[in-house]
């Protein structure tokens, strides 16, 4: 499958970034997965609480969404749907995924990978990459591109993408 470049952002703050996280969390749908690509501190964590939260909200749960650096997976019901947010930078080998679950949760649930590279060349078929880089002249610019393997994505984010203000 060939990937399909959509957008390079900028986004100008922590806000926008939170914000962009919550306009995508309502178009997410089982099978979905989100590849956050980036160095340590780039906003991988605050964009997945700001879509968990957005999930939550709307089935009325209020919880702290802690990372899941040490847990590897944090998984959260959203009545029809699990989600799965998965920190995958402490693994080093591929077939640690395996052990994870993730092949059926990337059938069945929306997942939320931290540090995708840990994957290989198991690339989800309905995966977004949302590449975030930290400016060197702008520490609290996030530039952002965004990449698409299949699920009309680019009809499903669009309404988002003119968060980037």
């Amino acid at each position: 499958m060939e990937p399909e470049a959509l957008a390079r952002l900028t986004l100008t703050s922590e806000d926008s970034l939170r914000a962009f996280g919550a306009c995508l969390a309502p178009v997410l749908q089982p099978g979905d997965a989100l590849l956050l690509v980036g160095e340590i501190g780039a906003g991988k964590t605050v964009l997945s609480r700001a879509i968990i939260q957005t999930r939550l909200a709307a089935i009325g749960v209020m919880e702290d969404v802690p990372s899941p650096t040490f847990t590897l997976v944090q998984t959260y019901a959203l009545g029809n749907v699990d989600l799965w947010h998965c920190d995958l930078y402490r693994l080093t080998d591929p077939e640690e995924v395996v052990a994870l679950g993730l092949e059926e949760a990337f059938r069945d649930a929306i997942t939320l990978i931290e540090w995708p590279d840990r994957l290989g060349d198991e690339i989800p078929p309905n995966a977004l990459v949302i590449d975030l880089r930290i400016p060197d002249a702008t520490p609290l610019q996030r530039d952002m591109t965004l990449t698409a393997f299949g699920a009309e994505w680019s009809r499903r984010i669009n309404p988002c993408l003119d968060l980037a203000a």
